[in-house]
């Protein structure tokens, strides 16, 4: 871990020094890092440009996994203070910044009707990452993902304007079908959703792959049309009550702006209080799993988040276990909030200012 980095500094703070810490819940945080214990004793996380390091965690990891399931609050605060050392995360430019997201929980089909005519697409054949020593001369270079055509030579993904018009039909399979093109939008930005089928059953459905094509925060057109006056007022909710009142064509022209399409893959739900399994291999744990930006926060480390949101304080020990799109920067998270229309209400208004402090093991 580097005391420095150019996007942000680390500044060494005390527990004490931290708002809310005595009274979170340290058993609820303790028993989401032990979901990363399980996982960090398969794989050690790749250390990042803020840390901690992966091998520092992975032995982390192991002493929670060894203290067992039934840790009360004040065997598992000691836990995080016996083993980490709190950091500060603070960023040279700009303040920290955290958002919400949730799991959609909708009616789907397996097959398309009027009703359900919209489908969520597993990735077409030959889509992949695009990887440092690929030859990317004929792509652009804002691409991230590509379709390969098994001689390794790359060509782009069609985009979402594109794949709504219908240009991968027959070479991309429907994993499903939903009523409308703002839920599928929703599911797409969220990265994961459960499907109730009509037999009652749950489809669990999370991300596979992308097209590659840049992000667009579909929320901005609500800024330069003047329907909101600040970013604080595009929040998820009414980005939705927005589109559902547009135009068919206005829709659609408002959807494709976000050229970025997301792939999924079928998935079962074991237990229905977690999250899907997300980029760090583990599922999500309701109010204590964080996106942040991959590139900058090592997967698994204890961040502890300060911020004031519409339902009041949240002060909590949370895991880095996702990432996402647009979570990008040293100050930056995610807070997944659980799945359903419950969470969407606590998630689509969080858009606030808030603290980050990364917790890094001790030595030993």
């Amino acid at each position: 871990m580097a005391d420095a980095f150019s996007a942000a500094r680390l500044v060494a703070v005390a527990f004490a020094d931290l708002p809310g810490w005595t009274d979170d819940d340290h058993a609820a945080a303790f028993t989401a890092f032990r979901r990363s214990a399980v996982r960090l004793t398969d794989k050690a996380p790749t250390t990042k440009a803020l840390g901690p390091e992966g091998a520092a965690l992975v032995k982390k990891g192991r002493l929670a996994l060894e203290l067992g399931e039934a840790v009360g609050p004040a065997d598992a605060r000691a836990f995080f203070e016996t083993h980490f050392k709190p950091f500060r995360v603070e960023p040279i430019a700009g303040e920290g910044f955290v958002t919400g997201f949730f799991e959609p929980e909708v009616d789907a089909r397996l097959q398309p009707s009027l009703a359900f005519p919209v489908p969520l697409l597993a990735p077409p054949r030959g889509l992949r990452e695009i990887g440092t020593d690929d030859d990317r001369r004929n792509l652009d270079p804002a691409l991230t993902w590509a379709l390969e055509d098994g001689l390794g030579r790359l060509a782009a993904c069609p985009d979402r304007g594109a794949i709504m018009a219908g240009a991968l039909d027959g070479r991309a399979r429907p994993v499903a079908y939903v009523k409308s093109a703002v839920e599928a939008f929703f599911i797409h930005v969220q990265g994961a959703a459960r499907l109730r089928l009509p037999d009652g059953d749950l489809l669990r459905i999370t991300f596979a792959a992308k097209s590659g094509h840049p992000y667009f925060p579909v929320a901005r057109l609500m800024l330069e049309r003047g329907i909101v006056t600040s970013a604080a007022e595009a929040t998820a909710d009414a980005l939705r009550a927005w589109l559902e009142g547009l135009a068919p064509q206005e829709r659609r022209a408002a959807l494709i702006r976000n050229r970025s399409y997301i792939f999924f893959r079928e998935a079962p739900v074991d237990d229905p209080a977690l999250g899907p399994v997300a980029a760090a291999g583990v599922p999500l744990t309701p109010g204590r799993s964080l996106a942040v930006d991959r590139s900058l926060i090592t997967f698994h480390a204890p961040v502890f988040v300060e911020a004031d949101l519409a339902a009041g304080p949240f002060r909590h020990l949370m895991m880095a276990q996702d990432t996402g799109s647009a979570i990008i920067g040293p100050a930056r998270g995610d807070i997944f909030f659980g799945s359903g229309d419950a969470a969407f209400a606590l998630a689509a208004r969080v858009r606030d200012a808030a603290r980050f402090t990364l917790l890094v093991p001790r030595e030993g």
